[in-house]
């Protein structure tokens, strides 16, 4: 909205041309993103719902009581913020509305008085990672680009549908089983969110960079880039509250829509492989146990029996971590990886 305004008054006011400026919008951007989360969930936190407690998780008394379902402020902050000042674009705006729905989904099960059972949440969340995979897509054959090698592949789009949805289940499902220990599911996803949008912003959405490192260029990648550190910002608000010990908690409403965007974003990079490179410690954390309880429900094959899931879990109970320990360590593997790793992806092709 704010970049139809300044086109249209740029000619009669000169500084409205700053609206029409993709790096003065994502800057204001995410500023109202962060200040707003942060003004906002201290006052609207007495209407959440509060939290049940987790059956078998480590130390899930501490949160019993707590504000949940925080998500649903800082997501729907995030959505009219964007929807104000993303410059346009059909897909974007497209991912913006069904992440709000993923935020939804989780936000009814926050609330409801008996929890939703496995079955109907991963239903939900196939088919919102069909619907997006499918609008990425755009029923056309897609050009992927591959990790160590110069080459890109063109995969059709029945498999680009079925692999993204895979790819967005995973991320949905990772992130919400990491939501366990305070600031760690948030503090993830910002360092993802990070990464992915300088790789959007200033990479892939740069032509003359994207050419020099022998990268594809995607003319919006500058507007995925924008929503990713704009999320940044709205974590960052929301962080303030759940930094240990704290004082309420995303709950699936933001768990499911942080998974959901990041599924997102990495599709949208254009190299599915990348979200081992941005979220692996989450990826371990969570996703490992989600392939442990399938194959012993589905096919009785019991793995990692020494190992509680999900790791964080793991790590509290039998190695004696405290909640900041796992926090600080856990974030400190991923930065490394992160930044280790996305140099060696790109500069080895």
């Amino acid at each position: 909205m704010l970049f139809w305004i300044g086109e249209l008054l740029e000619k009669y006011f000169g500084p409205f041309r700053l609206l029409t400026s993709h790096l003065f919008l994502g800057g204001l951007s995410v500023v109202l993103c962060w200040l707003v989360t942060f003004l906002l969930l201290p006052k609207l936190a007495k209407y959440l719902p509060r939290d049940r407690g987790r059956a078998h998780a480590v130390q899930s008394s501490a949160a019993q009581g707590k504000p949940t379902g925080a998500g649903v402020i800082f997501v729907s902050i995030f959505t009219i913020i964007e929807i104000l000042v993303l410059p346009p674009s059909r897909q974007a705006l497209a991912a913006i509305l069904l992440n709000f729905l993923a935020m939804l989904s989780g936000w009814f099960d926050d609330r409801a008085i008996n929890s939703w059972s496995e079955y109907k949440k991963a239903l939900i969340d196939v088919v919102l990672a069909v619907v997006a995979s499918a609008m990425l897509c755009e029923a056309q054959p897609a050009e992927i680009w591959l990790p160590f090698t110069k080459m890109t592949m063109s995969v059709p789009p029945w498999l680009f549908i079925l692999s993204g949805t895979v790819l967005i289940w995973t991320a949905i499902n990772s992130t919400n089983c990491t939501d366990g220990v305070d600031g760690l599911s948030g503090t993830l996803t910002a360092v993802a969110f990070t990464s992915l949008g300088g790789l959007l912003y200033f990479i892939l959405g740069h032509k003359e960079i994207s050419s020099y490192l022998l990268l594809p260029h995607y003319p919006d990648g500058a507007i995925w880039g924008i929503m990713a550190f704009s999320l940044v910002g709205t974590i960052m608000g929301y962080l303030w509250y759940n930094a240990n010990p704290s004082s309420l908690l995303m709950g699936d409403a933001g768990s499911r829509s942080l998974g959901f965007l990041l599924g997102v974003f990495v599709i949208k990079a254009g190299n599915p492989f990348i979200i081992f490179i941005v979220s692996g410690v989450l990826l371990v954390n969570g996703g490992t146990g989600l392939i442990k309880v399938a194959l012993l429900r589905f096919f009785k094959i019991a793995i990692f029996r020494t190992v509680r899931f999900p790791l964080h879990d793991h790590v509290r109970h039998n190695k004696g971590w405290s909640n900041t320990q796992v926090l600080v360590r856990f974030a400190l593997v991923q930065v490394m990886l992160t930044m280790v790793m996305l140099v060696l992806l790109i500069k080895i092709r």
